[in-house]
């Protein structure tokens, strides 16, 4: 019968799609009942399914919807389509130390996917998730190709100590200190592997990370491997950016015109020995007494139109016919708008999840490499430069006039060998390189044992590393003026090039997690328990050196710096986290849903006294839709009220107060300044032997909401509390105490309290044609409730750029944190600023520090909304996030929107201002003495709305037989809607100065599946 048997087997092929959207779904697990014979639907959701016999009943599986059974009949094609669970809502979702599922979790959490991404051209993994979750708000340092990014969520909670949240790769926890020459460290990442993003922002979903997870947590999961035939994916794209908006500043004929009218006596300077010419008349080549003014626009000078790429490729499927794995290669090439400012990266991922034992060993290996080769730029100085330099002058000279290397210079009255200090911006880009080379490696396996006598018991390793090698080279070219300089034994100026900085570092960052996991689905009132217990070790060893080169007048040449305290220029730094946890979740008739966690942390950074934090949380949920009441109400799929408390530790204060800030340290005298001829004396470190855990305690109310027929109306609400005690903050202390005037002390509290909404609609959905809207809103209002024995302390890069020392952000009690400290600006009746006068505030007559006032720079509202649209074949999508508040200091209408900046000094420059003729700024402001820098004339609205990208793309079906094509364009940065007069609102510490602009990105890519 044999024979007969194979016979009667056939080929099996169908698609798989979504009930609600109509959209194929890729990875349904389709297996004939019974046997181990089964196959995956692909990127397109179809199968192919062989030796298949009539009668068999086959079975489709997936997550997050409900499981269908058909039986075999002798059909060629079957197509299937599965229905939402809503009820049961068993879509996995990653926490820490294991998952759940959205119908399971207690804390508040968000789950944002592959399908809800930004789009187009994404350089970082941070990129992806801009504005897709309420209460994270992400905002980069600017428009770099690996810009850092400022993360926060629910505000922060912090002032001095670390303020960004923990993040995770497939379990590895990530070090806060970027290797060198990395600004962003999710830029080590490839967007392109990235699964999804789980977000834990209450202390019930927190605690159980303890004493890295004041902050929240971001936790990354990468793509994995299937089961069956392999299956092969390339994603390539294309693109151009250019800049959106140039600063206003004049031109060459409207600055002659300035010149004229305002500093006539200066016409010299520029070039014009008449103050009667007006060299306006011909303002392409204005010529007046033999001399040619030149029309440079030094911004367009410095900026260019970049090139993007990216390409990236992954084969999936079993390895040796039973061990899913993935593996992937990408390059990335993004260059910056500012010349010579490049970024490469190659990456390379590799994923095992084999299984021995019959299934009771599964082991999930994961292995990424990052290979990141960059050249920086001086950017403050190439754009400061290029706002400042008079654009009467070109970039390049000829003869002996000016010639500094054949670019112009301007230089001092006293010597004209002498730099006025404003060095020609195109030089700073042109004659120097600095290559920064990074190689990483993240790695971790994990083994998850279920054991053979309580398979309800699991215990879990996990072994982990993150190393990083870096090496930074920085070097000046035959003519740089940064290296110009006067040589006093020939008594010349000359250049110096050469090598001006090394660094190479090495980072190795070790995680081994050990911890038992129980499972067990009961009868009676407990009908479900899910419980942790285990230790997590982690250890952070940052081993480099750094030496800076000079120039030495006998030789000649660039050499390195002899440091004779640290002859070797070495640094090591190491600090360890010990930590003890446990959780559990208890099910109540299957309705009422129990959390409990508590973690013990310890760390290096601390005393012995003082080392260990203990942080407790507790959550209950209760699943509502479960109750009789309330189960006939056919319009309610889900709704589930959420209660949470919880205290999680911050002790990573490494940025304020080093690694060792609580131990009695020594470093030995400077060589030139001991009492005795060869005997070296040391010198006491500042240190603080009281420091403690600053500890964040967090009350949490949630609502989970599924309404109507294929969830048209699904979401959150989420409202919190959060209090931090005990805060960690470099701050004043009385003099001889500390062997310093500042130490970082736990000095006061702070709150921060908001609401977060999550709504998504479906307001269509057929089998051509679904339309899908997400949203968020969030509102987040911080307050400094007490910094022990002072009102104030000055905030971390709050400082302005008029001189040493100007701080405009200050910690302030009763104040939100990052407040500006301004005056209060006269205007007269039309509303025009009245130059110098200020409001008296307290009404002694006279203007002082005491007539200044807080205001609050970072937004309280933030929010984020995109749309999807697919058409047949056709799919089009975008995203937006923006804020309603906030405010920027402008610090370019500071330094170049007042009339007296042309005025050189010392020098035969002139600078460049602001262009007063179209009300870019007031010509009546004149001076900028004190106090007006800290007046509030210079804080502008930072509200704003931006399109992050507009997609429209579409797809080939069986372009060639089991394959498809999908082609799709992108604009990113597409446009912002402000009244910001400045180059971008969108900035963290809300103070404008030399910003890097934000790219508009044109791109155009392939996706095909095979």
């Amino acid at each position: 019968m044999l024979p007969l048997s194979v016979l009667a087997q056939s080929t099996l092929t169908g698609n798989v799609s979504d009930s609600a959207t109509g959209q194929p779904i890729p990875g349904v697990n389709v297996i004939i009942e019974g046997t181990t014979n089964g196959t995956t639907t692909d990127i397109d959701g179809k199968y192919t399914l062989m030796g298949v016999a009539e009668g068999n009943r086959i079975a489709f599986s997936f997550i997050g919807f409900a499981n269908q059974t058909i039986e075999y009949t002798g059909q060629a094609t079957l197509n299937v389509v599965l229905q939402e669970d809503a009820t049961q809502l068993q879509e996995v979702v990653v926490i820490g130390y294991g998952t759940t599922t959205k119908r399971d979790a207690t804390g508040s959490l968000t789950t944002v996917t592959t399908k809800d991404f930004n789009k187009g051209a994404i350089t970082s993994a941070d990129q992806l998730l801009t504005g897709r979750s309420p209460g994270v708000r992400i905002t980069s340092a600017g428009g770099q190709p690996d810009s850092a990014p400022n993360i926060r969520i629910r505000g922060g909670s912090s002032l001095g100590a670390q303020n960004n949240p923990l993040i995770i790769i497939d379990g590895i926890p990530l070090d806060f200190v970027n290797p060198a020459g990395v600004s962003n460290p999710l830029s080590l990442v490839n967007p392109n592997d990235v699964e999804s993003f789980t977000i834990l922002k209450d202390a019930s979903a927190t605690a159980i990370y303890g004493s890295r997870a004041s902050n929240g947590v971001i936790i990354i999961t990468t793509k994995k491997g299937t089961s069956g035939t392999p299956k092969f994916n390339y994603n390539g794209s294309v693109g151009f950016s250019k800049v959106n908006d140039l600063i206003d500043v004049m031109d060459g004929p409207t600055y002659t015109r300035f010149i004229q009218e305002y500093y006539p006596s200066l016409t010299d300077k520029l070039g014009i020995d008449d103050p009667t010419t007006n060299a306006v008349d011909n303002p392409a080549t204005p010529e007046v007494e033999g001399r040619i003014l030149s029309d440079t626009n030094w911004q367009d000078q410095i900026f260019r139109t970049s090139i993007f790429s990216d390409h990236n490729f992954s084969a999936s499927g079993s390895l040796f016919g039973k061990v899913p794995a993935r593996a992937a290669v990408g390059y990335t090439k993004s260059e910056g708008l500012l010349k010579t400012n490049d970024y490469e990266r190659y990456s390379a991922t590799v994923k095992l999840t084999p299984t021995f034992l019959d299934d009771h060993l599964k082991v999930d290996v994961n292995a990424k490499g990052f290979w990141v080769n960059k050249n920086t730029v001086d950017e403050g100085g190439a754009i400061g430069g290029a706002l400042n330099m008079d654009p009467t002058k070109p970039v390049y000279t000829t003869g002996d006039v000016n010639n500094f290397g054949g670019y112009y210079q301007n230089t001092t009255n006293d010597d004209p060998r002498k730099l006025d200090g404003q060095y020609n911006p195109v030089n700073l880009l042109n004659e120097r390189e600095r290559p920064e080379k990074v190689n990483k490696l993240l790695g971790n396996v994990q083994f998850d044992y279920k054991m053979h006598f309580l398979p309800d018991l699991r215990a879990i390793v996990n072994l982990g590393i993150e190393a990083s090698r870096a090496d930074i080279r920085e070097e000046y070219g035959q003519n740089s003026l940064a290296t110009y300089q006067y040589d006093n034994v020939n008594d010349a100026f000359l250049f110096n090039p050469g090598v001006n900085y090394r660094e190479t570092q090495h980072i190795t960052n070790k995680t081994f997690d050990t911890y038992l996991a129980y499972t067990k689905n009961l009868t009676g009132p407990v009908t479900r328990i899910d419980a942790q217990a285990g230790h997590s070790y982690q250890s952070f060893v940052n081993d480099g050196y750094k030496s800076i080169y000079q120039y030495n007048v006998n030789t000649g040449i660039r050499e390195e710096r002899i440091n004779e305290q640290n002859p070797n220029n070495r640094y090591y730094n190491k600090t360890v986290l010990e930590s003890f946890f446990g959780r559990a979740n208890v099910d109540l008739f299957d309705k009422y849903l129990f959390t409990f966690t508590l973690r013990a942390d310890g760390s290096s950074l601390f005393k012995k006294d003082d080392r260990w934090g203990y942080f407790p949380a507790a959550a209950l949920a209760w699943r509502i839709t479960d109750e009789d009441f309330i189960k006939d109400v056919s319009f309610i799929n889900n709704l589930k009220l959420r209660l949470s408390y919880g205290q999680t530790g911050q002790q990573d204060i490494t940025g304020i107060a080093g690694y060792y800030p609580s131990s009695a340290l020594f470093s030995p005298g400077d060589p030139n300044s001991q009492y005795l001829p060869g005997v070296s004396t040391y010198s006491a470190n500042p240190f603080n032997d009281k420091l403690k855990w600053e500890v964040t305690t967090t009350y949490n109310v949630g609502l989970d909401f599924s309404f109507f027929k294929n969830q048209l109306v699904s979401g959150s609400v989420d409202v919190y509390k959060k209090v931090t005690d005990d805060l960690l903050v470099k701050s004043f202390v009385p003099p001889g105490q500390y062997l310093t005037n500042q130490i970082t002390q736990n000095v006061g509290s702070m709150e921060n309290k908001g609401i977060e909404i999550d709504l998504n609609l479906r307001p269509i959905t057929t089998d051509d044609f679904s339309w899908e809207i997400l949203g968020n809103l969030s509102y987040n209002f911080g307050e400094i409730k007490s910094l022990n024995n002072t009102t104030s302390i000055i905030a971390t890069d709050g400082g302005i750029p008029t001189g040493t020392g100007q701080n405009l952000a200050y910690h302030s009690v009763g104040s939100q944190p990052h407040s500006a400290w301004v005056y209060e600006q006269l205007y007269d009746s039309d509303g025009r600023i009245i130059p110098g006068a200020f409001k008296d505030r307290n009404g002694d007559g006279q203007i002082t520090n005491d007539d200044r006032y807080y205001e609050a720079l970072r937004p309280n509202w933030t929010f984020g909304f995109g749309t999807n649209l697919n058409y047949k074949n056709f799919d089009f999508s975008t995203n937006f996030h923006g804020q309603f508040d906030g405010q920027v200091y402008n610090s370019v209408k500071l330094l170049g929107g007042y009339t007296e900046r042309v005025v050189p000094n010392n020098s035969n420059s002139l600078n460049n201002v602001l262009d007063f003729y179209n009300g870019a700024a007031d010509p009546r402001v004149q001076t900028i003495l004190d106090p007006v820098p800290f007046s509030d004339y210079y804080l502008e609205s930072a509200a704003f709305l931006r399109c992050d990208n507009i997609t429209i793309g579409y797809r080939f079906n069986e372009l060639v037989k089991s394959a498809s094509l999908r082609v799709y364009a992108t604009v990113n940065n597409a446009f912002i809607i402000t009244d910001y007069s400045g180059k971008d609102p969108e900035n963290f510490n809300g103070i404008d100065t030399n910003f890097y602009p934000r790219p508009r990105t044109y791109s155009f890519g392939v996706n095909l599946d095979f």
